[in-house]
């Protein structure tokens, strides 16, 4: 790799995920969805990277091979317990389902209690340039190992990781699908990450499902209409829809702004965008 990606090889911050949840997260609410891996393989594996190699969780059905794939992209509170779940959710569907741990060089935010801080310290400090390259070599892992299909590929990220969604998607087009689920539209650009949803819409190929709370106090509704707009000019295929009365982090069954209703309906959302875009 060139450039910035050249860090030389070295020990990362984190080798292996954090088990349960994210301190900043906690208390976890009582009706916490927990997804067993009965008839799947689960569990940490090791992605080669370009300067060494980052701790990821796998999930797949626990037959078969060349499964159609689906990079789970995290939130800003790392690989926890509700990323892994979701991995194991898809693979009850027939996924191989990968998140890998993009803060890996950066810091663990596990053991962290305050969101601000876990901005400021870890968040702050992850290139785009480094995310696309450490998917891109999950991908190549899925690929190299059999256990993915290199034609199926869909990504999927929660708030952090739905801004990484759109960039992702737009980096890289031989992804069928993505689905983001409240990711920041327009945000202060700087040299690591110079770029926002908002500014590849009009380049984006890869159709993208966006998953917005009409109620989000973080991601104002005029830039999700910025972006609808922008979808429309360009003739996109990427749609957004928007929960009205719904708050940021809708689909986290595990805190307090969970709504089922919405998360149930945005999920077969999800599946049937990617069934329609050939990821199934």
């Amino acid at each position: 790799m060139k450039g910035d990606l050249e860090f030389g090889r070295r020990e990362f911050i984190l080798s292996t995920l954090s088990a349960g949840f994210a301190l900043a997260v906690q208390p976890i609410a009582a009706g916490t969805i927990t997804t067993d891996s009965k008839s799947l393989i689960a569990g940490e594996v090791k992605i080669p990277v370009a300067d060494g190699t980052i701790p990821a969780y796998r999930a797949k059905p626990a037959t078969g091979k060349g499964f159609p794939t689906v990079l789970v992209v995290q939130e800003i509170f790392g690989v926890h317990e509700h990323i892994k779940d979701v991995c194991r959710r898809f693979a009850k569907l027939g996924y191989l389902a990968i998140a890998p741990e993009l803060y890996a060089r950066q810091g663990d935010v596990s053991k962290l209690t305050d969101i601000k801080t876990i901005v400021s310290t870890v968040v702050s400090k992850v290139p785009d340039a480094q995310v696309f390259s450490d998917l891109d070599a999950t991908l190549a892992w899925a690929k190299r190992t059999g256990e993915g299909n290199p034609n199926k590929v869909g990504i999927t990220g929660f708030c952090w990781g739905g801004r990484i969604t759109w960039l992702y998607a737009n980096h890289n087009p031989n992804v069928k699908a993505g689905a983001a689920w409240y990711g920041r539209i327009i945000g202060d650009r700087n040299p690591l990450q110079p770029n926002y949803p908002i500014d590849v819409a009009a380049t984006l190929k890869v159709p993208v499902l966006g998953l917005y709370g009409g109620a989000d106090e973080g991601i104002p509704n005029d830039t999700v209409k910025q972006m609808q707009a922008a979808l429309k000019q360009a003739g996109s295929a990427s749609v957004i829809l928007s929960y009205p009365n719904t708050p940021h982090g809708f689909h986290a069954d595990y805190r307090p702004t969970y709504r089922e209703k919405e998360a149930k309906d945005a999920w077969k959302h999800l599946l049937s965008w990617f069934k329609k875009y050939g990821v199934a």
